[in-house]
């Protein structure tokens, strides 16, 4: 075991929607996990590296936790209750208000569980005055006993110099668990289908995003330029219809805008090719869902 250098792994834990996946890229300094304005963006733990010379944080983005209605919503809640459980600190976001409602009641009884340390970060003070903090701090803290309280702004990267500086006090000395220059331990493949789904939810209407599922079909090298297909699925025809687009204009639009940045991960020209493909109610089967990727790693 090393005595000088600091390693371990680190749960962003919260509500759908308060920045897990925004803090999270700005914190290795690249896009992993994608960000989106709708509820329940990320639905997989989502694991990456953050390393220098304190050690090494392995950080590990769940998903939103929610009142779930699918399949699907339970993978994802479980998920990240799961989490929990396998790290050596919890952070917990949440945004900037002194109102507690039923979803974050639901997390405090899961974090009193933990055994860990827990922190509070409350993101997006970039919104706030910052003399309105402190009622917000008091608020949450009468609450539950956290280790560290931060107040920080993903977006913007303010204070994240300090998170990462409390994260380090109280993580275990140790050997590092990956090598310096890792980022992530996401296959490439997902990470491209992420990126496609992000400009989707970004794109369409507010019902159909939670019914997108991305998969990619091939992803093949022929010198200098990658030919990568990639398969769109959706719950209704209707949906179809629309991901599509008027004479293919939504999904001419949506690979448009996926295709930079799956270049720049790749560091190579793309030729990207988009399907889309109806799978009737695929977020309430146990058979789609871990065709689809999620799947617990337990029962795989």
């Amino acid at each position: 075991m090393s005595n000088t250098t600091k390693s371990g792994f680190v749960a962003l834990i919260g509500r759908p929607n308060v920045g897990k996946s925004t803090l999270m890229n700005h914190l290795i300094g690249q896009k992993i996990a994608i960000t989106s304005n709708k509820p329940q963006t990320t639905r997989n733990k989502i694991q990456t590296v953050y390393t220098d010379d304190r050690g090494q944080i392995v950080f590990l983005d769940t998903p939103g936790i929610h009142k779930s209605k699918t399949k699907l919503g339970d993978y994802m809640v479980g998920v990240a209750v799961k989490t929990l459980n396998e790290v050596d600190i919890a952070v917990w976001l949440v945004e900037p208000t002194d109102y507690i409602g039923a979803g974050e009641r639901h997390i405090i009884e899961q974090l009193k569980k933990t055994k860990c340390p827990v922190f509070l970060v409350i993101n997006k003070i970039d919104t706030v005055k910052r003399d309105q903090l402190l009622p917000f701090i008091d608020t949450y803290r009468k609450e539950l006993d956290f280790t560290e309280v931060v107040p920080v702004s993903a977006m913007k990267g303010d204070n994240l110099d300090v998170l990462l500086e409390q994260l380090f006090k109280y993580l275990p000395y140790g050997e590092m668990f990956y090598d310096e220059d890792t980022v992530t331990d996401q296959p490439i493949r997902q990470i491209a289908a992420e990126l496609i789904r992000e400009k989707a939810l970004r794109l369409l209407s507010d019902e159909i995003p939670h019914g997108i599922a991305v998969t990619i079909e091939q992803m093949k090298d022929r010198g200098g330029i990658y030919d990568v297909d990639a398969t769109i699925y959706c719950e209704r025809e209707s949906h179809k219809g629309i991901i599509i687009g008027k004479g293919g204009a939504m999904l001419k639009q949506i690979g448009s805008k996926a295709r930079p940045e799956i270049e720049a991960m790749l560091e190579s020209q793309v030729n990207l090719r988009l399907w889309v493909k109806v799978k009737k109610d695929w977020r309430d089967s146990d058979l789609l869902l871990k065709n689809f990727g999620y799947r617990d790693d337990e029962k795989k």
